[in-house]
């Protein structure tokens, strides 16, 4: 009986570990509600095409803003900021390119543009398409 006592307990105790690292793994900073100028859907295009956009990105705070890294959701997709130190009110570029070659089907990537912000660390752009070979 002990030993059924002590199995149902690390069972329990599994189950709580698990859900502390799913509620931890929520609390990642999402970035603002995405915007309309946050995406680009570039609809049905055919697999191999490489395609740009120019996503604008405004400090809308009182400080400076300081871009400190950006990074893609894929390996397909590069991306660069104009300007890492963006004064209140100003806005400076973020250039993204995506290769579509060995994708198919629906496609989203992130480009995901990290601030010394506390309000917005994270500031995500998507880029979406419909691939077809």
């Amino acid at each position: 009986m002990r030993k059924f006592a002590f199995l149902i307990f690390l069972i329990g105790l599994t189950f709580i570990q698990i859900a502390c690292v799913v509620q931890s793994k929520q609390l990642i900073p999402v970035v603002r509600q995405v915007e309309e100028s946050d995406m680009v859907d570039f609809g049905t295009i055919k697999e191999g095409t490489v395609l740009a956009h120019s996503f604008v990105l405004k400090n809308n705070f009182s400080k400076t803003l300081t871009v400190r890294d950006v990074s893609t959701s894929c390996g397909c997709t590069v991306s660069r900021v104009k300007n890492k130190i963006i004064p209140p009110g100003a806005s400076t570029t973020v250039e993204a390119s995506f290769n579509s070659r060995g994708e198919s089907g629906p496609v989203e990537q992130h480009i995901y543009v990290y601030t010394d912000s506390l309000d917005s660390p994270v500031i995500r752009f998507i880029i979406k398409a419909n691939v077809i070979k």
